[in-house]
């Protein structure tokens, strides 16, 4: 039983006029536009199809050909096509073809052929990308509410654009680069435009108020909330000299832990090649001297010099041979624990930072002697000091909610706030903004930003001066509903489209599938 469907079809269909039009130069023939006059035969097309059952199907045509009595015309021949079902030159059906377009479009060219094959159509994947190619190009509506944004083509060198409708949350459109003066153009076509969401970024501004002027621009909160959260954790690190203060923590109790053992480097705190050795090179020798050998003796029995025996003889324990080997060794590293002590009670103990940092002060030894200093120290039993929480940790609890903090985040966070006015300030004003921005009060900004301005907080500074350079489409991100979520997420499905076709695919294919899928 065969895997292929044969179908066999006449077609027999009244033409009345074929629109087809004779190509001789400088002639007029009024029976070239009317070839149902002259049928030439039949002629057999094998058209595939669908398949059905797992078989595939193929069609057998028999339509009717047309010819031109006319020599000087080029086309000589003309076989009628059946409609919604062939087209000139075509191997597939209508039907056929939209189906592999539409699986290119989900799953672009290997992973279409692939789900082709199992569907019972074999096709190859440079196929499903021209059927896709092939597809008529998309139209871009003009939508009302506007979301922009970027998607990167290769990360961190070439960038496009985004184009969102914000109300049916349907790709619009999509533009090769970021420049202002593309957005522009786009937005001066489509005047019907009324609300353009966008993030703070210049090129975006600049191209909306150029190509859309009557629109209100929509700055995005999450947009904002995440640069507050930046400058927020920068002015915390800058204060983080506050954070040394031991503060209460829920787990610490109040009985004095066990006494520290002494650091020691000795080898006989641990058991290792060498103090085996040693060891039992004294008891040979001791037991030797008990048994009445002198020192000559032993030199001569055990093959060493007089200076190697005299040692073990005048040592009574092992212990003595190493006081002068291991104990108050200096170490290049000496003249800078100072500074990598300072450094671990601030809260800094990534080895390789605190290593380049004494590097420029003159340090000239390895990174693996600064490494075993802090892990002696990682490892105490009892560290010289609480560890301070992180400048993250702390601008985590001033950026969170304050009833969803733990009842220990809050006291050490009160604590905190308590010996640095500064952190005090910066909690009020972080948390003035949520207010701001969840209850979409954008009429408080103003306000806002002379308080922030009457505090020494640098970093929040220079988040009130972007704010103020585009205060009005952040007042009206912090009061209208419009939002730009809707297009990061997609942004993230173009991330997926272009890593699907492994970061290949040229900017009129991944438009096609961003718009038609």
């Amino acid at each position: 039983m065969t895997d292929v469907l044969v179908l066999s079809v006449n077609v027999n269909i009244a033409l009345v006029r074929v629109d087809v039009q004779c190509t001789a130069v400088g002639a007029s023939y009024p029976w070239c536009a009317t070839w149902s006059n002259r049928v030439h035969g039949s002629y057999l097309r094998f058209p595939a199809d669908v398949p059905s059952g797992g078989r595939s199907v193929v069609l057998r045509l028999r339509v009717r050909r047309f010819t031109c009595p006319n020599a000087s015309c080029r086309r000589r021949t003309f076989v009628e096509q059946i409609s919604g079902l062939t087209r000139r030159h075509g191997q597939r059906t209508e039907r056929l073809r939209s189906t592999l377009a539409d699986i290119g479009l989900a799953l672009a060219g290997r992973a279409g052929a692939r789900m082709a094959r199992v569907l019972g159509i074999g096709v190859s994947r440079s196929t499903v990308l021209r059927l896709v190619d092939a597809l008529p190009e998309p139209v871009p509506p003009a939508p009302r509410v506007l979301g922009v944004d970027e998607y990167a083509t290769r990360k961190g060198r070439q960038y496009g654009t985004v184009l969102v409708d914000v109300e049916t949350r349907r790709p619009v459109d999509l533009l090769p680069d970021r420049e202002a003066a593309s957005l522009a153009a786009w937005l001066a076509k489509r005047p019907g435009i009324e609300v353009v969401c966008r993030d703070r970024a210049p090129f975006f501004a600049e191209g909306a108020t150029a190509g859309a002027p009557q629109a209100v621009q929509v700055a995005d909160r999450w947009h904002l909330w995440h640069n507050l959260s930046e400058a927020a954790e920068r002015s915390v690190s800058q204060h983080r000299r506050c954070l040394r203060v031991p503060v209460p923590s829920a787990s610490q109790t109040k009985a004095d832990p066990a006494p520290e053992a002494e650091p020691s480097t000795s080898p006989w705190t641990t058991s290792s090649r060498f103090a085996d050795r040693t060891r039992a090179r004294h008891a040979t020798i001791h037991a030797l001297i008990d048994a009445g050998h002198s020192r000559r003796s032993i030199q001569r029995q055990l093959g060493m010099t007089y200076r190697t025996v005299q040692p073990f003889a005048d040592a009574a324990r092992p212990e003595e041979l190493f006081n002068c080997q291991w104990q108050n060794r200096t170490s290049v590293l000496d003249a800078y624990k100072s500074y990598l002590d300072g450094r671990w009670s601030e809260g800094c103990t990534n080895a390789w930072k605190l290593w380049e940092e004494i590097v420029p002060l003159g340090y000239q030894g390895s990174y693996g002697r600064v490494r075993a200093y802090l892990h002696l120290k990682r490892t105490s039993p009892r560290p010289v000091a609480a560890r301070p929480p992180s400048p993250r940790a702390v601008a985590g609890w001033i950026l969170r909610r304050p009833e969803n903090l733990t009842e220990s985040e809050q006291l050490q966070l009160k604590t905190v706030s308590t010996d640095c006015l500064e952190i005090a300030a910066l909690t009020r004003h972080v948390r003035s903004f949520a207010v701001m921005l969840t209850e979409r009060r954008g009429e408080r900004l103003p306000d806002w930003l002379d308080a922030v301005r009457q505090d020494d907080l640098p970093s929040l500074h220079t988040l009130a001066a972007g704010l103020e350079r585009d205060r009005d489409a952040v007042i009206a991100g912090l009061t209208l509903p419009w939002s730009s979520g809707v297009v990061e997420g997609h942004v993230n499905r173009i991330k997926m489209l272009k890593r699907q076709m492994f970061g290949r695919a040229g900017f009129r294919l991944l438009r096609k599938r961003v718009l038609l899928a």
